[in-house]
C-alpha cells in the first residue's frame, strides 16, 4: 500500500507528531553500566544549622522537605525495582542546598565527575534545573526537571517532566474543539490571567454577563447556550459559593440543553461539604490532569509497591518520583540512550505519561489526559 500526501502539507511544530506509546522493558541493553545522578534538595546543611528546633520538629514542619521526602520515597521504590529487575545501572544521590533563590549546584557540579553520568534528575526549582543544564552541556547530559510547572530556557539537554499551564489549556481546549462544542466561560473575577489568555488565544470562547461580583444569573448563563450542540461551560472559580451558584443553575439548564461543566484543574474548594457532589457527577465535570487514575494493573501494582512501602497511599509527589525515575532509569537503558528515547517514543507510567516535544527550543512533556466524573462516583478518561 502506498499513502499519497500532497507535498504542500507542513507541519508547524512537533506538537503535530504523536509518537507511539513503547513499553520499554522489552529493549533494555543491559551490556553496558549506566549512571544516574539525582540531585535531591534536602538542604542537611539548614536542618543541622537550625538550632531552634529538632530535626523532627524541622520536618514535620517544612512543606519543601516533606515534598522532597515524598519524592524521594517514591524514587528509592523506582531504584529498587529496576535493581530487581537486573538494569544496569548505578544511582548516585546528591544532597542540594537550595532555596527559591540560590543553590550550591555550581559546586555540586564542580567538585564531582559528571563525565561519565547518563541523565540527571532535578534539581526541583526551575531556575536551578537550568543552571545545572548549562553546566553541564558541555557533557551533552540530559537533564530532567521532575516537578516545575514553569517554562524553562531553551536548553537542548534540559527535559521538563512536568506539562505547564499553558500547555494544560492548550490540550484541553484541543479536546473541546474536537467536539465542535459550544464554549462559555465563567470566570471569577480574582482570574484576570485566565481570562486574558481565553479572550487573546480562543476568542470564540463566549462570556455571560457577570455582576461586580463576577455572580451569573440563570437568563444570562442560558443566553449563550446553544440548542442541538454539546455546551461546555468553563468555570474558573475557587470560591465554594461560585461553584455551587453555577452547578446549580446547569442543573435546572441541563434539563432543556446537553451541557458539560468543566474546570482547569481540581481545586480543593471542589470538594468542600457545601458543594453538593452528585450535581458534579451529573454534569460530568471535565478537567485536564497531568496525573491520571491508575487503570492498567501494571498501574495499581506500582500503587501497591509504594504504599507497602511507605505505609501509606502515595500522594501526587510520591507517584511523580516514581514515574520520573523509572522513566528515566528505562530510557537510559536503551541502546540508543535517552535522547534518542525521547525523540522517538512516549511512555505511561503508573499515573504519570512522558510525551516529551520541543517548542521553540523548549523540552516539555506534553502528555495531558482529559478525564471526568462518571455516573459510578468514579474518574474514566474522556474519549
Amino acid at each position: 500500500m502506498k499513502l499519497k500526501l500532497p507535498s504542500e502539507i507542513k507541519i508547524e511544530n512537533t506538537f503535530a507528531v504523536e509518537k507511539p506509546k513503547a513499553n520499554l522493558l522489552n529493549s533494555i541493553d543491559y551490556t553496558t553500566q549506566k549512571e544516574l545522578v539525582m540531585l535531591i534538595p534536602f538542604n542537611i546543611s539548614k536542618i543541622q544549622a537550625d538550632s531552634t528546633k529538632s530535626t523532627k520538629d524541622y520536618i514535620k514542619n517544612s512543606k519543601f522537605l516533606n515534598l522532597t521526602l515524598d519524592f524521594y520515597s517514591g524514587a528509592l521504590v523506582a531504584i529498587d525495582s529496576a535493581k530487581k529487575m537486573g538494569f544496569p545501572v548505578n544511582v548516585k544521590i546528591l544532597d542540594v542546598e537550595s532555596s527559591k533563590n540560590s543553590s550550591n549546584i555550581s559546586q555540586i557540579i564542580s567538585s564531582n565527575n559528571f563525565s561519565n553520568v547518563d541523565a540527571v534528575i532535578g534539581p526541583f526549582v526551575n531556575s536551578h534545573a537550568e543552571t545545572a543544564a548549562q553546566l553541564l552541556s558541555k557533557y551533552n547530559i540530559p537533564v530532567i526537571s521532575p516537578l516545575s510547572k514553569e517554562l524553562s530556557k531553551p536548553y537542548d539537554n534540559l527535559f521538563n517532566a512536568v506539562p505547564s499551564q499553558q500547555t494544560i489549556v492548550r490540550k484541553l481546549f484541543d479536546y473541546l474543539n474536537q467536539k465542535n462544542g459550544n464554549i462559555v466561560a465563567v470566570i471569577s473575577p480574582k482570574k484576570n490571567a485566565s481570562k486574558e489568555l481565553l479572550v487573546s488565544q480562543y476568542s470564540y470562547v463566549k462570556f455571560p454577563e457577570v455582576d461586580d461580583k463576577g455572580s451569573v444569573t440563570y437568563e444570562t448563563l442560558k443566553a449563550k447556550m446553544v440548542p442541538g450542540k454539546k455546551n461546555f461551560v468553563i468555570l474558573d472559580s475557587e470560591k465554594s459559593s461560585q461553584i455551587m451558584s453555577v452547578s446549580s443553575i446547569l442543573m435546572k439548564l441541563k434539563k432543556e440543553f446537553d451541557l458539560q461543566l468543566v474546570v482547569f484543574e481540581l481545586y480543593d474548594s471542589l470538594n468542600y461539604e457545601e458543594i453538593n457532589m452528585q450535581n458534579l457527577v451529573d454534569l460530568q465535570l471535565l478537567y485536564p490532569s497531568y496525573t491520571k487514575e491508575p487503570y492498567r494493573m501494571e498501574d495499581k501494582v506500582t500503587i501497591e509497591k509504594l504504599r507497602s512501602a511507605n505505609g501509606v497511599y502515595p500522594n501526587v509527589y510520591t507517584s511523580k518520583g516514581f514515574d520520573v525515575t523509572f522513566d528515566t532509569l528505562l530510557r537510559i537503558c536503551q541502546p540508543e540512550g535517552f535522547v534518542k528515547s525521547v525523540e522517538e517514543v512516549a511512555t505511561e507510567g503508573a499515573e504519570n505519561g512522558f510525551h516529551y516535544v520541543k517548542e521553540n527550543g523548549v523540552w516539555m512533556n506534553d502528555a495531558i489526559y482529559i478525564q471526568y466524573y462518571d455516573s459510578d462516583f468514579t474518574v474514566k478518561q474522556a474519549n
